[in-house]
């Protein structure tokens, strides 16, 4: 299973891993694939500078990125502390009871309050890839559409790739004519921000918009995390795909997380578990349906907030969900293929597993040609 992506990254198969976790997206280079280490959640960028200092040391000199997210839609800007004083009375007094109401217990005593992601700012997102850019990192993506120019040509002359995540052909056609090198066709079954077409729809709508010789690589995301998911994103013209949910059941994210009641309700899941919402980040995102999600659905809910504020008014929040040890209110991005992520295995397992069924899928496939 070799696409022309892969001589494009330089890696041995088309699978780019988006995650949270350096110590997941090292394993991915590891294994063949391409490790994307997402950036949003460093509101410091010294921490990243020392996530990717890690990684460095732990890719075994394999390729690997990073993603940021810079919406086109520029966020408020301001520290914590004067985004914090532009949130609503009422809306502090509904997530405190709700808490409540889930018998969530507050912060231990002594325990920092978070100040939320404020990676979603286009001033901090600067500083992320101002880091990534003193790194050997072989690509930038963003999350919500195409990075501003200047970032994109700082990228070029440092010898990046580019890649912007789209949810619309139009979109798409915008970013490659912004100098984007590759475009990840993201489907609404996806976890975290989405759109609202699917992905057997909008990959090879995406395809033949911009993927069409001599355009440019389409990366296939939403829904997938199986060999045969990944043979139907190639029969739809993608160069390879994008996964990012699949390796938050992996023993490598487990192992980086203080929560492991997180993976007890990921687990748990089946793939009609997960609702589309705007209560984790101010945007369309796709999260583990529970409890939490269900009271801001409820006719006395407030409309949640734009970015970043809906973030800043839910950190505490979700600080003390995750600590509740109790998995019907963890607040988690995750797309609809939780429903197949039933055991929890390593990087190097995920990878041989797709890469066999890919195989075996496409050898079977060609079986059927008249």
């Amino acid at each position: 299973m070799r696409t022309s992506l892969c001589d494009l990254l330089g890696v041995e198969y088309p699978i780019v891993g988006f995650t949270p976790s350096e110590q997941v997206a090292a394993a991915i280079s590891r294994a063949g694939g391409f490790g994307v280490l997402g950036c949003v959640r460093y509101n410091d960028p010294a921490e990243l500078d020392a996530a990717l200092t890690w990684m460095d040391k732990h890719t075994d000199g394999r390729p690997y990125g990073i993603d940021v997210v810079m919406p086109a839609k520029v966020p408020a800007e301001g520290s914590a502390a004067d985004l914090s004083r532009l949130i609503p009375a009422g809306h502090r007094e509904f997530v405190e009871q709700t808490l409540l109401r889930l018998g969530v217990p507050p912060l231990s005593d002594g325990e920092a309050t978070p100040d939320g992601v404020l990676g979603w700012l286009h001033s901090v997102a600067r500083q992320h890839v101002e880091v990534a850019l003193a790194h050997p990192a072989r690509l930038i993506a963003n999350a919500l559409g195409p990075p501003p120019e200047d970032v994109i040509a700082s990228a070029h002359g440092k010898g990046m790739l580019v890649a912007a995540l789209a949810g619309k052909a139009a979109h798409a056609r915008a970013q490659v004519a912004g100098g984007v090198d590759i475009v990840v066709a993201q489907g609404y079954e996806a976890g975290g921000h989405t759109g609202e077409i699917a992905s057997m729809v909008l990959v090879p709508e995406i395809v033949d918009a911009v993927g069409t010789p001599p355009g440019v690589p389409v990366l296939a995301a939403g829904g997938i995390g199986s060999g045969r998911q990944i043979a139907a994103a190639l029969a739809l013209g993608a160069a390879g795909v994008w996964m990012g949910s699949a390796w938050l059941t992996t023993l490598e994210y487990a192992e980086s997380t203080s929560t492991p009641v997180l993976t007890d309700a990921l687990l748990a899941a089946t793939s009609s578990d997960t609702v589309r919402s705007r209560i984790y980040s101010g945007k369309p995102a796709r999260l583990l349906k529970n409890r939490w999600t269900q009271a801001w659905a409820e006719p006395d809910a407030p409309d949640p907030l734009p970015m970043p504020l809906q973030n800043v008014l839910v950190a505490e929040a979700h600080r003390r969900l995750m600590e509740a040890g109790d998995p019907t209110v963890i607040p988690m991005p995750v797309g609809q293929i939780v429903g197949r992520m039933n055991e929890v295995r390593s990087v190097a397992d995920v990878i041989a597993e797709l890469v066999r069924e890919a195989d075996e899928t496409l050898t079977r496939l060609g079986t059927l040609a008249l």
